[in-house]
């Protein structure tokens, strides 16, 4: 059967994908669902020529029921979605106001949404193989709703199945569903509570489609619903609920004062909500450490992410306010609360700096300040200032002996760690003070030359231009080497035979694309992933002489037009390389002690039993359980990660309050930008970022999701990414070039690419949504410009 009624009581996942059989169930249980119908898997399957009648025949069939020229919602429904833990929520697409001239095309473009980017992406992360998966269309008339929302049987927060939260704004649903509203909530449990918003827009619909409009002044801050509505929308949940047998989370709308169901699907693992954006107007970016903690992280992690930067920057902080946060369970710097003390201390020119650490802002975004008045941070920031200059002298002397004798201090960490039967003692003698010790020495190395790291490479492109500035600056590897590019020389040794992969996996193996998350391997421990990346290793010897003769050439070019400058240059450049050094070695420093707090939690999982459901507890947890206090049940921080997890990375900055679920629901969400404010600031088509690295290539482009991605990289074409960490450092001797979306002058591709001349554009915004697997594009490094000279297949 190619097409169906959507009460068909043969309607079941296999036939109508999961939207179509929970319409359908619904409907039968005499639900107030809007009539419609289905086309089937069978009709996905076939496309048959006799099918574009078939669905108008459908069509005109409502009509009879719903008046002439009815609009309707043509919907995605696969038939691996909307499962217990598997929602696919956002994944695939739906056409509103669709009239019959365009219904055929609607369908037709819901079959092709199972093959997105974002769809095939979903699937891998959960293991669903393409060839199971199939796609009908549930056509539905459309609700010309005065006012939508969603509601959660459960409270979605606390697992509380005696409460009931309804979301509710006006207009369709889709303002909320995709975020662009923040709704009226009510919280039903033995009372009514509600919590009115101010709903400054609502989707109606229009001729043509539906558009976005203002909410009159009257409506904005008045209730959606009254009591008595919300316990009859209560009371449908209810029924729904006892239907499945399980929480659910239910699209509503209200139409002529008549509740209708738009959809019901069981909430996908009630969770917890990590999200520390909420209640407050800050801009929050990832575009520094987020590079090197790109995952979601387990509570673990978290834990122990927040003891570092309490230790490893001490003073970058407000007192009082937040600087990290977990949105999401991503990793987010509060920029608010950086530029809040510069504006403080008079020093507002700084931010620039800023930029070339953090990563530049999209144009026409500016940086909502926290309300604290100017003596206040001054009178609590001046002494922690003072205070961090003497720490940061007392560890600059401890670290050249800390370095030399880190990874005989590391191994002997390991054997305790393995063979101690007092974990938690070991912990509070040694492993913790090892921890914060090495976090304290990185501190220093970061903060011993102040700007340096800027202002030389300012001064010298200022004299050199910035070609033969980036060349001049190279050469950090030389005299102690440079961390970031250690794997890489590491996998070069054991390819020409001079080391062992064991010998390999003791010196580089803590470092990787995931080197944070300790629930994860590290890649010394995979020794077939040491020798892969060894076997497709480029030519990195031939980049390294390359780059040494473009290094001297622009040494002579420079001693040409300024002789008198030579020597004191060469004085602040080696300054500046020794800064680079060190900072890159304490950071290789800290990762090593990540891989031992994973030895650390891996071997309490097997002393107390729990094995790696302790990576769902804080630090602070797993030691009160190593004392003998019950586990807690993590069944929710499970999935709450895994939920999470299921989401496409978030935007590189966040300003106010953020929800990762409506971003992802959203068709129109952007990687670059979310801001509360609706500030929206062009894209554009032109792809431009941070000169990372110069010189200029033409090649074709190969756009990868992460590491695990790389041997689809040739050698010769230009790597295309969100970012990158030491992770991939293995591929850069493949690359023509390289182009991220996040990144800055200081960040990890711009460093690694300027060591092998590699040109590279870093911090976009836009090249992976702007460039497309295989087009032909011009990287221009020095300029910070990349250009598609062809797209795929043209």
């Amino acid at each position: 059967m190619r097409i169906m009624p959507l009460d068909d009581p043969s309607a079941d996942l296999a036939t109508a994908g999961g939207k179509g059989a929970s319409l359908a169930r619904l409907s039968r249980a005499g639900l107030p669902v809007p009539p419609g119908f289905v086309v089937t898997t069978q009709a996905y399957r076939e496309d048959p020529p006799e099918l574009p009648e078939e669905i108008l025949k459908a069509y005109d069939g409502l009509l009879h029921l719903l008046g002439p020229d009815a609009a309707v919602a043509v919907r995605s429904s696969a038939t691996a979605e909307d499962l217990p833990g598997l929602s696919f929520a956002g994944q695939q697409d739906t056409f509103l106001n669709v009239r019959r001239d365009g219904l055929v095309e609607a369908v037709r473009r819901c079959w092709a949404s199972l093959h997105n980017e974002r769809a095939v992406a979903y699937r891998r992360r959960h293991g669903v193989p393409d060839d199971d998966v199939a796609m009908a269309v549930v056509v539905q008339e459309l609700a010309d709703a005065e006012a939508a929302g969603i509601l959660f049987t459960a409270d979605p927060v606390s697992g509380d199945r005696s409460t009931t939260v309804i979301n509710a704004s006006w207009g369709l649903g889709e303002a909320v569903v995709g975020g662009l509203v923040t709704p009226d909530t009510y919280t039903v449990g033995d009372a009514v509570e509600a919590e009115v918003s101010d709903k400054t827009v609502m989707t109606v619909r229009t001729a043509d489609g539906t558009a976005e409009r203002p909410v009159p002044e009257e409506s904005r801050r008045a209730r959606v619903l009254d009591d008595a509505r919300v316990r009859e929308l209560t009371a449908l949940g209810r029924r729904i609920e006892e239907l499945y047998g399980t929480p659910m989370d239910v699209e509503w709308a209200l139409r002529d004062g008549r509740f209708l169901i738009l959809q019901a699907r069981p909430v996908t693992g009630l969770r917890e909500e990590w999200n520390d954006s909420k209640g407050h107007l800050w801009l929050w970016s990832n575009g520094n450490l987020g590079e090197a903690i790109p995952d979601v992280m387990t509570p673990a992690t978290w834990s122990l992410v927040q003891i570092f930067i309490a230790k490893a920057m001490s003073t970058t902080a407000m007192p009082g306010f937040r600087f990290v946060g977990n949105i999401g369970g991503r990793f987010y710097m509060n920029l608010s609360s950086a530029h809040t003390m510069l504006h403080a201390l008079g020093m507002q020119h700084k931010s620039g700096v800023m930029d070339q650490v953090m990563g530049r802002l999209p144009a026409g975004v500016d940086v909502p300040l926290i309300p604290v008045g100017r003596w206040q941070v001054i009178r609590t920031v001046v002494p922690v200032a003072i205070r961090l200059r003497r720490r940061v002298a007392l560890n600059m002397r401890k670290l050249p002996a800390y370095v030399a004798g880190a990874q005989g201090r590391w191994e002997d960490m390991r054997r305790k760690i393995a063979t101690s039967d007092d974990l938690a003692g070991l912990w509070e003698r040694e492993l913790e003070p090892y921890f914060l010790e090495t976090c304290e020495i990185f501190e220093a190395s970061t903060r011993q030359g102040g700007s340096t790291l800027v202002w030389v490479r300012d001064r010298l492109r200022a004299l050199a231009g910035e070609s033969d500035a980036e060349a001049m600056l190279t050469g950090a590897n030389h005299d102690g080497g440079l961390a970031s590019l250690g794997p890489v020389l590491g996998l070069q040794r054991l390819a020409d035979g001079e080391i062992t992969a064991g010998e390999f996996a003791v010196r580089y193996g803590h470092r990787g694309p995931h080197e944070f998350e300790i629930s994860l391997p590290r890649p010394g421990e995979d020794p077939a992933w040491i020798a892969r990346q060894a076997a497709s290793l480029g030519s990195l010897d031939r980049l390294l002489e390359k780059q040494e003769e473009a290094r001297r050439a622009a040494w002579e070019r420079f001693a040409a037009r300024h002789p008198r400058k030579v020597r004191p240059m060469r004085r602040e450049v080696a300054r500046w390389a020794k800064v680079a050094r060190d900072r890159e070695t304490m950071r290789s420093e800290v990762i090593r002690v990540f891989w031992s707090l994973r030895d650390f939690v891996l071997r309490a999982g097997e002393v107390t039993g729990h094995g790696e459901a302790l990576f769902f507890l804080s630090i602070q947890e797993i030691l009160r359980v190593l004392r003998g206090e019950p586990m807690p049940d993590v069944s929710v921080r499970k999935a709450t990660y895994e939920h999470y997890r299921s989401l496409p990375p978030y935007p590189t900055v966040i300003v106010g309050e953020f929800d990762p679920d409506r971003w992802a629901a959203s068709p129109d969400r952007r990687g670059d930008l979310w801001d509360q404010r609706g500030v929206t600031a062009p894209q554009g088509e032109a792809v431009t970022g941070f000169p990372g690295a110069p010189g200029v290539v033409e090649g074709v482009a190969r756009v990868l999701g992460g590491p695990g991605d790389g041997d689809r990289l040739a050698q010769g074409e230009i790597l295309v990414t969100v970012l990158t960490n030491i992770g991939w450092t293995p591929l850069f001797p493949r690359a023509a070039a390289v182009v991220t979306d996040m990144g800055a002058p200081l960040s990890h591709a711009s460093i690694v690419a300027r060591e092998l001349g590699i040109p590279a554009v870093v911090g976009t915004g836009n090249a992976t949504a702007r460039i497309h697997d295989g087009d032909l594009i011009r990287v221009d490094g020095a300029q910070g410009k990349v250009e598609v000279v062809q797209k795929a297949g043209e």
